[in-house]
């Protein structure tokens, strides 16, 4: 089985910064896309950025320019670097990877569990 864990969420002020970082563990051949999304209260969830095996990434336009996606493929994490955090960025982020788990396999998508970041104004 392939398992998510999430760290770094928390409770910041408006302007400030939070790192998220995404751990996958288990039997893991390779990596193909990762990705964070977040869910607001009563809203839907939205792709805040995502990035490729190639390290093409893409964002959200509301956080392009504050948000940063990273990947380490020998490490099996993704991260999200958040810069000048708004009160709107208030959600439950989650990890999101593309894995193929054995060279036979086809991929399937992995869903960490949550992390709450919460931004006060």
């Amino acid at each position: 089985q392939v398992q998510l864990v999430e760290s770094g969420g928390g409770s910041v002020q408006a302007g400030g910064s939070l790192r998220l970082s995404c751990a996958a563990s288990g039997t893991i051949f390779s990596f193909d896309t990762m990705a964070w999304y977040r869910q607001a209260p009563g809203n839907e969830r939205d792709l805040v950025a995502i990035i490729s095996s190639d390290g093409s990434t893409d964002y959200l336009a509301s956080v392009k320019g504050r948000f940063t996606i990273s990947r380490e493929n020998a490490k099996n994490t993704v991260s999200l670097q958040m810069n000048n955090l708004k009160p709107d960025d208030t959600a439950v982020y989650y990890c999101v990877v593309n894995i193929k788990r054995r060279w036979s396999d086809p991929s399937s998508i992995y869903w960490g569990q949550g992390t709450q970041v919460t931004v006060s104004s």
